[in-house]
């Protein structure tokens, strides 16, 4: 069970990051100090509360991009917000994928069957077969 000074640095920590901030808050002496050891001790029920705290800031977030999206007097911020709204609801763009196009696919039948031929050593029509044809 934890002491209501605890529970307050806990929030405060929550709500202002600084552990040295919470436990002056919450009336620690050596705050720095205590701080630190809090931090670490309550570390799973702070990440617990911070969760929650995030999870409650999501509807009014949402909220504000739909209205940026609708209102906003820029261009570009009515876009991003779209596009944030966009891809929060998992309909990300395509990512395009750049293909390089080799030499091989480049060249000609002749220039293939003459590079196959210095390869071979030989124009030799018996040894360099059609296979391009």
């Amino acid at each position: 069970m934890r002491t209501e000074m605890q529970e307050t640095f806990i929030e405060q920590y929550c709500l202002t990051g600084s552990a040295a901030k919470a436990a002056a808050t919450a009336g620690y002496s050596s705050p720095k100090q205590r701080g630190y050891e809090l931090k670490n001790k309550f570390a799973g029920e702070i990440e617990q509360r911070q969760k929650r705290m995030l999870q409650d800031c999501v509807p009014g977030a949402i909220a504000q991009l739909q209205s940026l999206a609708q209102s906003a007097e820029s261009e570009s911020v009515r876009l991003g917000a779209v596009k944030d709204v966009l891809d929060r609801a998992g309909l990300k763009p395509t990512e395009k994928i750049q293909q390089e196009i080799s030499h091989v696919e480049q060249a000609s039948t002749d220039e293939l069957r003459r590079e196959l031929e210095a390869l071979m050593g030989t124009s030799d029509p018996s040894v360099v077969p059609d296979l391009v044809n």
